[in-house]
């Protein structure tokens, strides 16, 4: 039997047992091999429970039993390392026809994926603050931490995500969310929509003041700069002859 087989008939509750789990008798252990597969499923429901825990507030322990168990059939692990798992769970939720009437939750669910990547990005060291206040800086091109993160929704997901624990009513539309890590925790900062075109300009090699040229006219840049340097996102600056 292979790998893919086994796998198969253990996340299928209707599935036979797989040939060869037999007990002392030489007979299938059905009830037996109906436990590990019981087990195996809760697992992985918790894993996605424990990293998407902003969905399981929002949709009900009992939905989101339902939508997680539905993922986990459909998309197992590919890989042992469990901080890998859940990649395809936002895309799921988008194609999950009782979630329909939440358009926004994907995106919410896309935004603690990308948390979960910044939790774990390899460390990196923060340029000096001082650095950007060099009017020469703009004109460099910069590095990025591996952490840094970029989500863009036509929802207010990061005010979505703050009422999904306790914070208050989410006001206003579309936010992009920039995602940092300055020590340990990653920190989401809400964005106006169009601000992930700054990002995207300085991963292309674009200079910084260039880079600035992309951002929506209702973005504050000196909070944006702000939220770069205090989440320890800009890790160097080119060198300006």
């Amino acid at each position: 039997m292979t790998n893919s087989a086994f796998i198969a008939a253990a996340l299928d509750p209707t599935a036979p047992v797989p040939n060869g789990i037999v007990g002392a008798d030489g007979a299938p252990t059905t009830k037996r091999f109906n436990v590990y597969r019981n087990n195996i499923v809760v697992g992985l429901k918790d894993a996605l429970a424990t990293g998407f825990p902003a969905i399981k507030s929002l949709v009900g322990d009992a939905f989101f039993d339902a939508m997680a168990g539905e993922c986990v059939r459909q998309f197992p692990p590919a890989s042992p390392l469990m901080a890998e798992f859940g990649a395809a769970f936002p895309a799921f939720i988008a194609t999950f026809p009782p979630a329909a009437s939440l358009p926004y939750l994907a995106d919410v669910a896309r935004l603690e994926w990308a948390m979960r990547q910044a939790y774990h990005a390899a460390d990196s060291a923060p340029v000096a603050a001082d650095r950007l206040t060099d009017p020469e800086a703009f004109f460099a091109r910069v590095t990025l931490a591996p952490a840094v993160q970029m989500v863009r929704s036509a929802y207010p997901i990061c005010d979505i995500r703050e009422a999904a624990f306790g914070g208050p009513a989410p006001k206003g539309g579309a936010q992009d969310a920039l995602i940092t890590r300055p020590e340990f925790d990653p920190i989401v900062t809400p964005f106006p929509s169009g601000t992930a075109a700054v990002i995207d300009a300085l991963l292309a090699g674009e200079t910084l003041g260039a880079a600035i040229e992309h951002a929506p006219q209702s973005l504050d840049l000196t909070s944006f700069i702000g939220a770069l340097l205090s989440g320890g996102a800009i890790t160097h600056l080119e060198d300006i002859a």
